[in-house]
């Protein structure tokens, strides 16, 4: 019998969703046209720079035939202006990549990952939807092509401690839905921290439902007042303690 799956993505998964992105290379040979799902890539010559899915360039920074340009966003002077804006505000988070406009008026905007968030096109103030996971496979697959991969290394590391404890804290002031305000939150982020904030949200939904019965049972009781043989005092208390 198939066990049931979690909710939700798993890390593995939005890893796995994360390896279509876009990201810049530099071939060292010249390589011929691919024919891919997305689309035609057309021949690559050196050193022309490529916009190519991750999971290629991963497949040819191992065949030592391209280098990967990390994009401006994860270089240590926009992820040290980054973590300075987090540290900041503790609140809210670093604003997302702006979205481009809509082609047309009844076209569909485009949304990762089909934005260059992380080629050499991208921006340096905002962080991606998948910066963590793409952070963790570029240093683990192309450090060498970074100026000082032990300082990208440490700010990611230091940016994901001060946004999970965000995410934690948020957990405290639910808005008016309900819900948790998740916005500029990241993908594996959210795959993370899933369980922690589901937890808490279902604990809360129990606490009000026992609150609603409680307030239910007192209405049947409501023409009785203190004095009275039948009055249920304890249940008063109890009352009392979950409305203050």
């Amino acid at each position: 019998m198939a066990l049931p799956l979690p909710p939700g993505l798993t890390p593995a998964e939005v890893a796995f969703f994360c390896e279509m992105e876009l990201v810049t290379i530099i071939p060292r040979q010249r390589l011929d046209a691919l024919e891919l799902l997305g689309g035609t890539l057309a021949p690559m010559l050196p050193p022309h720079k490529a916009n190519v899915p991750l999971w290629l360039a991963l497949l040819l920074k191992r065949q030592r035939r391209a280098n990967i340009a990390p994009p401006p966003w994860l270089s240590p002077h926009a992820l040290t202006a980054i973590l300075d804006h987090e540290t900041e505000n503790e609140d809210t988070f670093s604003p997302p990549p702006r979205l481009p406009p809509a082609p047309s008026a009844n076209a569909l905007a485009f949304s990762p990952p089909f934005l260059p968030e992380n080629t050499l096109d991208a921006g340096m103030d905002a962080l991606p939807y998948h910066w963590m996971e793409l952070g963790e496979m570029l240093l683990e697959a192309a450090a060498d092509d970074f100026e000082d991969p032990e300082s990208v290394r440490k700010l990611l590391r230091g940016l994901r401690e001060v946004r999970l404890a965000k995410m934690r804290r948020g957990t405290e002031m639910l808005d008016a839905a309900g819900g948790v305000r998740m916005n500029g939150v990241g993908g594996m982020e959210i795959a993370e921290g899933r369980a922690f904030i589901t937890g808490v949200i279902d604990n809360l939904r129990k606490l009000s439902a026992t609150v609603e019965e409680k307030r239910m049972e007192r209405g049947d009781r409501d023409t009785r007042s203190p004095g009275t043989a039948d009055y249920d005092y304890e249940d008063d208390e109890m009352e009392t303690q979950f409305t203050s």
